[in-house]
């Protein structure tokens, strides 16, 4: 905790033009760590975001067809 505290303190410290500067500089660093992922990150988030996908294109089909019945699953019976 005391790294904290002293980052706090010399954030206290720093003129406006510096605190801008700093921000351009964190911004920087996201940036960064970003273009540094993975990917095996990248086919990860991509797998949870089709999964979603699919999860609310099913939902929405049984919103518009609620009579007709949901194709059978591998393993289900019908």
């Amino acid at each position: 905790m005391a790294s904290k505290e002293k980052i706090v303190q010399d954030l206290d410290r720093l003129a406006d033009a510096e605190l801008e500067q700093l921000a351009r500089f964190l911004d920087f660093l996201k940036h960064q760590a970003r273009l540094d992922e993975t990917p095996a990150d990248s086919e990860q988030r991509l797998a949870a975001f089709y999964a979603e996908s699919a999860e609310e294109e099913d939902r929405e089909r049984a919103e518009e067809e609620p009579d007709e019945p949901l194709p059978a699953q591998d393993g289900m019976e019908e």
